[in-house]
C-alpha cells in the first residue's frame, strides 16, 4: 500500500514538474514593414454575381451572341496587348483585368462552355512574364500589377471552372513550353523537366495558412524540386517536409500526399547562365538530390533561407540553383500584418522576410509551364481560403493561439519519445524542431479551423439548395465570417 502511494506521490510530482513552464523562445524577429495587399472591391464582386445571375435568365442565344461580341472585342485587346512592351503601371492592365472580370460572369452563365477563357488568362500571364523580365520586380507596381494578374485572373478563371459541368471540367492547363534539354516525365498530364520546381497545395489545415499567410495571398503552399535520372529516367522530388526535413519521394509518393492543386515553374532558357550551361537544371537537382543522402537536413521551423543548416520547402529549390550562380525569388516574400506574425512565430517563425511558395509564380526567371486542378480539390482550396482569411482576421484582431495546459505533461512525454525516434531517423507524432507547446497550439488551431470550415460547409449545401450554383469565393468568405 505503501508502494502504491509513493508511486502516486511520484506521479503527481513528475506531473506537476512538466506543468512548469519553460522560458519562451525570444530568440530576434525579422520583420518586414510593407502593406498588405488587399482588392477592397466588394460591391464589384456582388455586382458580377448579380450579372452571372441574370445572365442566368437570358435566352442562350442571346447569352452566347453577347459572349461571342465581347470575346471579339477581348481579343483585339489583347492582340493589340501582345505586340507591344508594357511598363507595370501601363493602364491596358486594368483594361484587360476589368474587362475579363466583366465577361467571365456571362461566360459562367453558359451551359455551353468554350475554352476560350482559359486561353486568354494564358495568353494574358505570359506576355506578362515576359515584359516582367524588364520590370523591377521590388517595386509595389510591379508587385500588384504581376499579382492583380496571375492571380486575380486565374480566381476568375476558377470562379467559371466551379460553374462547368463535371464532365466539361478542364483539369490540364499548358501556358508555355519553355525549351528544356533535361529528361522529362509527365506529372498530371504536364511534361516535366529534371530540374523544374513543382508548386502545390496540400489539404492540410497549416497547407492554407502557409498559402493564405503573407502580403500577397496565393494559392500554394509547397514547393518540391524534381529530379530525373538520366539514365533511367526515373523521376525523384525533392522536398522539405515538417515530418522528415529534406527528404526524397518517388512519383507514387509524391502523387499520394494529397495535391488538391499543382503548377510547374521552369527557369527560362534564355537565362545567361543557363544559355552557356544549359544542363544547368539537371545538375542543380542532381546537386540537391545527392546532398540530402549524404546529410540530415531538419525541417527549418523558422524559415530563414539564409542558414542552409536546415531547410523549409523553399529554401530547396532557392539553394540548389543559388550553388549554380541563380537566385531565385528576386524579391523577398513578405509577411506584415501582426496577426500572422503572432501566429506564426508560436508555430517557430522568425523570419517574416523569406520565400513563400506562392511568391515564386511571380519570379521572372521563371515560366509557368502549365497547372492542373479538378472540381472537387478546386472548390475544396476555395472553401479552405475562405476559412483561413477569416481566421487570419481574428488573429489580426488580436486572437491568439491558445492550448490545453493541462496536457502540457503529457505532451512533453510524446515529444520524449519522439526525440528518441528522431534519432534514430524515424518520423515522430511530434516533428524534429517542434516543442510540446508548439504543438498544443498546433492543435488547437487544427480545431479552430475544422470547426469553422464544418459550419461554412454547412452553409455551402444550403445557398447551393437554394440558388443551384456553388457560391463563388466572396460568399465562401461572408459564410465563414457568419460562422464565427
Amino acid at each position: 500500500m505503501k508502494k502504491l502511494r509513493l508511486f502516486f506521490i511520484v506521479l503527481i510530482a513528475l506531473y506537476l514538474i512538466l506543468l512548469i513552464p519553460f522560458t519562451k523562445n525570444n530568440s530576434e524577429i525579422y520583420k518586414a514593414t510593407k502593406t498588405p495587399f488587399t482588392w477592397n472591391q466588394d460591391t464589384l464582386w456582388f455586382s458580377l454575381e448579380k450579372s452571372f445571375q441574370n445572365a442566368k435568365e437570358m435566352q442562350p442565344l442571346k447569352l452566347d451572341s453577347l459572349v461571342e461580341k465581347l470575346t471579339f472585342e477581348n481579343d483585339v485587346l489583347l492582340n493589340d496587348f501582345e505586340n507591344t512592351f508594357h511598363n507595370p503601371d501601363d493602364t491596358i492592365f486594368g483594361f484587360i483585368e476589368n474587362s475579363f472580370f466583366k465577361i467571365a460572369a456571362l461566360i459562367a452563365a453558359q451551359k455551353n462552355k468554350s475554352d476560350w477563357y482559359l486561353k486568354f488568362y494564358n495568353r494574358v500571364r505570359k506576355k506578362l512574364k515576359e515584359d516582367s523580365k524588364h520590370w523591377d520586380m521590388s517595386s509595389p507596381i510591379a508587385r500588384n500589377t504581376s499579382y492583380r494578374i496571375l492571380y486575380g485572373m486565374r480566381a476568375t478563371t476558377e470562379e467559371i471552372l466551379l460553374q462547368t459541368n463535371d464532365n466539361e471540367f478542364i483539369s490540364k492547363s499548358l501556358v508555355t513550353d519553355e525549351p528544356s534539354i533535361t529528361p522529362f516525365v509527365n506529372v498530371f498530364g504536364i511534361k516535366v523537366h529534371s530540374g523544374d520546381l513543382l508548386l502545390s497545395r496540400g489539404g492540410a489545415e497549416v497547407s492554407a495558412f502557409i498559402s493564405r499567410g503573407n502580403d500577397y495571398p496565393g494559392n500554394f503552399s509547397h514547393v518540391a524540386l524534381i529530379h530525373i535520372d538520366e539514365e533511367t529516367n526515373t523521376p525523384y522530388f525533392v522536398e522539405a517536409h515538417i515530418e522528415r526535413g529534406v527528404a526524397i519521394s518517388n512519383l507514387n509518393e509524391y502523387l499520394k500526399d494529397k495535391k488538391l492543386r499543382f503548377m510547374v515553374l521552369r527557369p527560362r532558357f534564355d537565362l545567361p547562365e543557363i544559355t552557356s550551361n544549359p544542363s544547368l537544371p539537371y545538375q542543380a537537382s542532381k546537386f540537391i538530390f545527392d546532398e540530402c543522402q549524404t546529410r540530415h537536413i531538419p525541417y527549418d521551423f523558422k524559415m530563414d533561407y539564409h542558414d542552409d543548416s536546415a531547410m523549409f520547402c523553399s529554401e530547396v529549390g532557392s539553394y540548389a540553383y543559388k550553388h549554380y550562380g541563380i537566385n531565385l525569388w528576386e524579391f523577398q516574400s513578405t509577411i506584415s500584418s501582426n496577426g500572422i506574425i503572432n501566429w506564426l512565430h508560436d508555430f517557430g517563425v522568425n523570419y517574416f522576410l523569406t520565400q513563400m511558395p506562392s511568391d515564386l509564380e511571380y519570379d521572372p526567371a521563371l515560366s509557368v509551364v502549365g497547372e492542373w486542378r479538378n472540381k472537387e480539390t478546386l472548390f475544396q482550396d476555395h472553401i479552405d481560403n475562405a476559412v483561413m482569411d477569416v481566421l487570419i482576421g481574428q488573429a489580426n484582431n488580436g486572437k491568439k493561439l491558445d492550448y490545453n495546459i493541462w496536457a502540457l505533461p503529457l505532451a512533453r512525454l510524446v515529444k520524449g519519445y519522439c526525440f528518441i525516434q528522431n534519432a534514430f531517423g524515424k518520423e515522430s507524432i511530434i516533428p524534429e524542431g517542434m516543442d510540446a507547446v508548439t504543438a498544443l497550439k498546433n492543435n488547437y488551431f487544427v480545431e479552430q479551423f475544422q470547426n469553422l470550415k464544418f459550419k461554412t460547409t454547412k452553409k455551402v449545401e444550403l445557398f447551393k439548395k437554394e440558388r443551384g450554383y456553388l457560391p463563388p469565393y466572396w460568399q465562401l468568405v461572408k459564410m465563414a465570417e457568419e460562422s464565427i
